[in-house]
């Protein structure tokens, strides 16, 4: 899947994101421009008719920037959950359940420690689905073992964002890459929120409509 950015299709293999397969972003520290980066790869899916699925964000996203980048936002699904179980149980359904798309995830309570076995399960998930999988995590993680088939670390300054890649199959780990940086916001407070179009229950649903396979706390 593309990324949107010339100089990162080029140095990934497949040239792009990586489909049916895990990949992890190792920030720095929030902010650095995370979400930017995968924007041009979530319009282009939404654009197609697809899902972008937010799994607990830490911060509500903006409307008006997302939409801003190209995003159709009637294709973004933010979940919220109420513990870490229900958040991997969240990732999971997204990945295995919902037609085409792309699932950012933030494992509520386990962005630090999210162990082997609950990676491995996302990464067999993507592959189920056949989907770009996206789980944002601490780069103090970096030194511990992981399925993904990508892993990135970010860092920015002013001007760019600095890419390191941590792993990558077929590729030189090592490998430094600056992108101009987006200044636009795309994320807010809590009192910024998207619209609500009602809950849905897991298990529920029918072909077609697969919102509803996502759980209750899900808002669209």
């Amino acid at each position: 899947m593309p990324t949107g950015h010339a100089r990162l299709d080029r140095a990934l293999p497949g040239g792009g994101w990586p489909l049916g397969a895990l990949s992890e972003l190792l920030v720095a520290r929030d902010g650095v421009g995370e979400l930017s980066l995968l924007l041009p790869a979530l319009a282009r899916v939404a654009g197609e008719g697809g899902w972008a699925v937010f799994v607990d964000p830490p911060w509500t996203p903006y409307p008006p920037a997302i939409h801003g980048q190209g995003m159709d936002l009637s294709r973004l699904l933010v979940v919220r959950t109420r513990d870490a179980k229900e958040s991997l149980w969240a990732c999971e359904q997204a990945l295995r359940g919902v037609r085409g798309g792309v699932v950012l995830s933030w494992l509520r309570g386990q962005r630090h420690q999210a162990d082997f076995t609950h990676l491995r399960r996302l990464q067999l998930a993507a592959r189920s689905g056949r989907k770009g999988a996206f789980l944002f995590r601490a780069a103090g993680v970096a030194g511990q073992a992981t399925p993904a088939a990508l892993r990135l670390h970010l860092d920015a300054d002013e001007r760019a964002l600095r890419l390191t890649v941590l792993k990558a199959r077929g590729a030189r780990p090592g490998l430094e890459l600056r992108l101009p940086r987006q200044h636009g916001e795309v994320a807010a407070g809590p009192e910024t929120r998207l619209p609500e179009h009602g809950g849905a229950r897991p298990g529920a649903g029918h072909p077609g409509d697969e919102a509803r396979s996502l759980p209750r706390t899900g808002h669209a």
